[in-house]
């Protein structure tokens, strides 16, 4: 198999949300806020090819489809659709992705399934590519609570329902992907958070999404403003972190601003990091 980095959208968002119980003084060395308070965030994909040449993607950011005011309200900078850009740049357009896998259908790691805004009705990418998502999860985007319903993006589920190409994966995690993909469930951060595994030659690579964020985010105890139920997630995470290390597992960041993947550890006292590598040495 091959493994790339693709790199989408970026994005800034408020420091103190996405570090939620840390006070700024722990957190503004780990990620320097601007003069509105907010951290600079990347939205990466995951791209898998097999030796057989299927191309499976792992989430596609927020994309550009956000019009001028949204954009500025979560600090997307770029016009142009960087990860659709950065597919092509690696040989593998959006309109040859054979499987897009989604942790979940927040906004930030969703959008990217959509042109760019250019004034009209939304359109869906990916013309040939089959859409993974939890069951549970898809309950939760169709019918959200208050408290993240702006999180979910209303046209998208639409257009995915409608595609024809939409595989609900259901809590015993089975799907065609496997056994080159398998799936774990979360519902700290929302309800039916899919976790991937792909399962390289140097051990598993898990896609955990919104559960670890980033490097700062392996410390178990830190967590988002926007986490569902923080406690059960940081139960979760630990319970990641350790499968993970008792099988030289690693981790993929989706929204670190500087590395994408690390092997994660655990040291004499117990706490876990991950050391960073390249994710195409994995495979």
């Amino acid at each position: 198999m091959k493994l790339f980095a693709i790199d989408g959208n970026t994005q800034r968002l408020d420091g103190g949300a996405m570090y939620g119980n840390a006070p700024r003084s722990m957190w503004e060395a780990w990620s320097p806020p601007d003069e509105r308070n907010r951290i600079s965030l990347a939205c990466r994909a995951l791209l898998v090819v097999t030796d057989d040449g299927r191309s499976i993607l792992f989430e596609t950011g927020i994309g550009a489809f956000f019009d001028p005011k949204l954009k500025d309200r979560y600090g997307v900078l770029e016009e142009e659709h960087v990860l659709a850009k950065n597919l092509e740049a690696v040989g593998h357009p959006h309109d040859t992705i054979d499987a897009v896998v989604l942790s979940h259908l927040h906004f930030d790691h969703a959008g990217g399934l959509l042109a760019a805004y250019d004034g009209g009705e939304a359109k869906l990418l990916f013309p040939k590519a089959k859409f993974y998502v939890g069951a549970s999860h898809w309950a939760r985007a169709n019918e959200p609570h208050s408290r993240d319903r702006a999180s979910f993006v209303p046209a998208l589920n639409d257009l995915l329902a409608r595609s024809g190409r939409l595989w609900l994966v259901g809590p015993d995690g089975h799907s065609d992907l496997a056994p080159l993909v398998r799936f774990r469930f979360s519902d700290g951060h929302t309800m039916g958070l899919m976790i991937s595994e792909v399962a390289t030659p140097h051990g598993p690579l898990a896609f955990a999404a919104d559960l670890i964020p980033g490097l700062p985010w392996v410390h178990v105890p830190i967590t988002m403003g926007y986490d569902r139920f923080p406690e059960l997630l940081v139960d979760e995470k630990r319970a990641l972190l350790e499968s993970l290390v008792a099988r030289g597992g690693s981790l993929f960041f989706t929204h670190d601003p500087k590395e994408a993947c690390g092997i994660v550890k655990q040291d004499g006292r117990g706490r876990f990091s991950a050391e960073a590598t390249p994710v195409a040495s994995l495979a």
